[in-house]
């Protein structure tokens, strides 16, 4: 039987017995691994940590409670200079104030406008959880390359072992026909030992891309958390080339981020050049009381209106605005940078991807002309005129064009998928 029928007919039997296999498909583990890489758990404490804070900022709005005590001594106090006998108030003194002295007081302020400056912090609160949650995308969006590697390393492994079994099963056919050629001497035994020592060989290579398919089944089951049995198949995906118009990659919403947290911490610096507008009560118990010369403990309260402005600000505002200023286009220029760069990596993977499509397009001719020649060897084997030796080489030739053909087509889709991968384009 030619090796092409039997090719077709092992790939028609593998496709009628799929149904009783579960699929796996690309799309699949991409999910799997996002939500089984533990990174991802950083995203619940992004968002707990930024309703942290804005419960935070928003209780500046609450009233201010302050309480506060102290005892002091002092080593001076206030006289009032006046030498009343001398007036003739003879018996008359004046109160002086007690070296010793204590206070207790709970103040409580209410702020009534800030300038906006509760307002700009939450605002800039908001703005940093998104740059730390668009982080997060960047991280776990490099997992697809990683599913990539894994998943088309498998899908090689796996149909190189197809093409080993087609292989083995050449060889074992050979093998039965020297045999038999030996018994009506058209053949010798060296010629049998050459065709079993590259059966023998297939064997090793089959336990070598076994090994392969187990190793990249065990870390991509890892990756993804659900363990890829070998009744598990994974899909082989289409090779269509994604469209590149667009760059949708995570690390742009990423530098957008940044920006509008940088602008969201310069509505921080007009807020903090506002005056601030207030209420305040005080109450406290004290000796002396508001009344210095009385000198007892006593009950006493404060109430009124603060107005504060704060006018050293402005020695730094122009420089810190500076600041943003240049930090924004520090990063409009990363951004820049990275469009560049993937414009490279797109042209590149596009002409890898032309290249693979231009090889297979020859692999089916190398395929057909290298198995007429193998056929042509199988005849003068069978006349007497060839060696098994020579009938092995021909046959390891036109294997080996197969299995180019399959290097191939993985290839091409990995390629395929990579350049998905560096546009985020489907």
């Amino acid at each position: 039987m030619d090796m092409r029928i039997k090719t077709i007919t092992l790939f028609l039997a593998l496709v009628s017995y799929a149904p009783c296999f579960a699929q796996l498909s690309i799309e699949a583990c991409y999910e799997k691994a996002r939500a089984n890489y533990p990174l991802i758990k950083q995203y619940g404490l992004i968002e707990k940590t930024k309703e942290y804070n804005l419960s935070n900022a928003a209780k500046g709005y609450l009233p201010q409670v302050t309480f506060s005590a102290q005892a002091t001594y002092q080593s001076d106090v206030t006289e009032i200079p006046i030498d009343l006998d001398a007036i003739g108030l003879t018996g008359v003194e004046i109160p002086s104030v007690s070296q010793d002295q204590y206070k207790m007081e709970l103040a409580l302020s209410q702020t009534l406008w800030d300038g906006g400056a509760i307002r700009s912090e939450r605002k800039t609160l908001r703005t940093q959880a998104e740059v730390d949650q668009r982080d997060m995308d960047v991280s776990m969006y490099a997992i697809n390359e990683r599913v990539n590697q894994l998943y088309f390393g498998v899908l090689l492994a796996e149909a190189q072992l197809e093409q080993n079994k087609v292989l083995q099963a050449e060889l074992r056919r050979n093998c039965d026909q020297v045999s038999s050629y030996i018994k009506n001497g058209i053949a010798n035994q060296s010629d049998l030992d050459a065709i079993q020592v590259d059966l023998l060989k297939a064997k090793q290579t089959e336990a070598q891309f076994e090994h392969t398919k187990r190793a990249y089944r065990e870390m991509l089951s890892r990756l993804i958390g659900e363990e890829i049995g070998e009744e598990t198949r994974l899909v082989k995906p289409e090779a269509v080339r994604p469209l590149t118009k667009e760059n949708n990659r995570p690390e742009l919403e990423l530098y957008q981020a940044r920006i509008r947290n940088l602008r969201a911490q310069d509505s921080r610096i007009t807020a903090g050049m506002m005056p601030k507008l207030g209420l305040f009560v005080t109450g406290g118990y004290g000796k002396p009381g508001l009344d210095m010369f009385e000198d007892n403990f006593k009950v006493y309260y404060l109430a009124g209106v603060k107005l504060s402005w704060n006018l050293g600000s402005l020695y730094t505002r122009k420089n810190d605005r500076r600041k943003i200023q240049t930090g924004i286009r520090s990063i409009e220029t990363q951004r820049e940078t990275f469009l560049f760069n993937t414009s490279l990596d797109v042209a590149q993977r596009n002409a890898t991807i032309d290249k693979y499509i231009d090889q297979l397009k020859y692999d089916d001719e190398i395929i057909a002309l290298r198995g007429s020649v193998k056929r042509a060897s199988e005849a003068k084997m069978a006349n007497g005129t060839l060696s098994g030796t020579d009938l092995t080489r021909d046959i390891h030739a036109e294997q080996s064009a197969i299995q180019d053909k399959i290097l191939h087509e993985m290839e091409l889709l990995q390629a395929i998928y990579n350049l998905k991968y560096v546009t985020n384009n489907k």
